[in-house]
């Protein structure tokens, strides 16, 4: 199973924290990734999104269906994203659009690191693959920033 996090791309500072929109800067970046990303989807991906507005905007980037999971929100629980992911025996690979610190701790636990959170950038993807669906044999497979995208 491949899962593939997508930390939103820049977004506004106002609240409600769930209304912020992607900044004009926020969107070149979505588009960026996305244009990368879509390609090198495995068939059937599972898209699954936050249903905060400035992950809507990111995922809508890649111009293919999505899932809205509440599940996803802000300040969700790392085990709860992977839960609704399904990791790592879930027939189809997933894509989540989340937030930090969730998608760094999600990535701290599949790097089996002591570090309690990784940082993970604004727009950026970190793609990871339990290989055989084990789940003690995970590798990185790609990790990429936005501003590598831009031109």
């Amino acid at each position: 199973m491949e899962l593939i996090l997508w930390r939103h791309a820049e977004a506004e500072d106002s609240i409600p924290d769930m209304a912020r929109e992607l900044t004009s800067k926020g969107q070149k970046q979505a588009k960026h990734v996305a244009a990368w990303l879509k390609p090198r989807l495995p068939e059937g991906t599972r898209i699954l999104v936050s249903p905060a507005l400035r992950t809507q905007q990111t995922a809508v980037a890649l111009g293919m269906d999505f899932s809205t999971l509440d599940a996803l929100a802000p300040d969700t629980a790392a085990e709860a994203v992977l839960a609704a992911a399904g990791w790592p025996n879930h027939p189809q690979s997933a894509l989540i659009v989340g937030h930090q610190p969730t998608l760094g701790e999600v990535a701290s636990i599949m790097l089996q690191s002591s570090i309690p959170s990784m940082s993970i950038k604004k727009g950026a993807v970190w793609w990871f693959s339990a290989r055989r669906g084990d789940p003690r044999d995970i590798i990185l497979k790609a990790m990429l920033s936005p501003d590598i995208l831009q031109d």
